[in-house]
């Protein structure tokens, strides 16, 4: 035997090998693969019949879905979420900071302002921002009519009602991250503005990224609700072909699917920016 080789012993007569050691079967869980089965015949019926119901005209939604006035629409749509929610989140950022501020003025402005706007239906906020002419015939000496036309109404009254869920979001953030590690920071003799870029605000992120993105989601489908207001979104560009065509069903389609794109999209980046805050942590998918 070379130097080195180490020679197996052999088993002792009666021992069991590995060739005699139990096997693990999995066990069988036959109403889990019928309960499968019965929901993969029920959505290929489903798909079916949505396909070959001809009441839905996909050739009408084929021709309409990427026609001027639907892309007009869509880009609006797309504008208007992303102005909402940069000037929404910048507003909520404030009053999170007033709500976690040791001046007690500024706590109850911020409780206030949370409370009043997640109490009023966004509808009757942009309802009430769109007749505020009413109230307000001039503001800074011209008509109020002139000064907030329906687009400026919906930003305005988006951006409240965002700044408001937006302000706890961001809030339950902040306060997520273990208050050792700020002292420990201040002990070793961190700015405050390193504090919170190096320590508060990554830990911070975890916590607000996936709310914001559905908050997010959510703010690109209730723009739909815009289109009471005559602000020609996705929805109403939509309801203008089919005011005209009278097909109704092949236009509510068009601007469905492009909800689904749009949202599928935006759910994709959710997930790989929160993969990048989960970055150190046990679980990142």
């Amino acid at each position: 035997m070379s130097s080195g080789t180490l020679a197996k012993a052999p088993a002792a007569p009666g021992t069991p090998g590995p060739a005699d050691a139990p096997r693990i079967v999995p066990r069988r869980r036959p109403g889990q693969w019928a309960a499968a089965v019965v929901v993969l015949v029920l959505l290929g019926l489903a798909l079916v019949s949505v396909v070959r119901n001809k009441a839905f005209q996909w050739d009408v939604v084929a021709d309409y879905f990427t026609s001027d006035s639907v892309l007009r629409g869509l880009w609006l749509t797309l504008w208007l979420t992303a102005v909402v929610m940069v000037l929404g989140f910048a507003l909520g950022t404030l009053l999170a900071v007033f709500r976690l501020s040791a001046n007690p003025v500024l706590r109850a402005v911020s409780r206030g302002y949370v409370w009043l706007f997640r109490s009023i239906p966004i509808l009757v906020q942009l309802l009430l921002w769109f007749n505020i002419g009413a109230l307000y015939p001039s503001l800074f000496g011209v008509r109020t009519v002139d000064l907030l036309g329906p687009v400026t109404v919906a930003i305005v009254g988006l951006t409240l009602h965002e700044a408001a869920y937006a302000a706890e979001v961001v809030r339950g953030g902040i306060v997520s991250v273990d208050r050792g590690q700020i002292e420990a920071a201040q002990a070793l003799g961190l700015s405050q503005w390193r504090r919170w870029r190096r320590i508060v605000l990554p830990q911070a992120m975890r916590a607000i990224v996936p709310p914001a993105g559905n908050m997010l989601i959510g703010t690109l489908k209730g723009t739909s609700i815009v289109s009471v207001i005559a602000v020609q979104d996705l929805l109403y560009s939509a309801q203008l072909v089919y005011h005209q065509t009278y097909q109704v069903i092949p236009l509510l389609m068009v601007a469905t699917l492009w909800y689904t794109a749009v949202t599928t999209v935006l759910s994709i980046g959710q997930h790989y920016v929160e993969q990048h805050y989960a970055r150190g942590t046990e679980r990142t998918r």
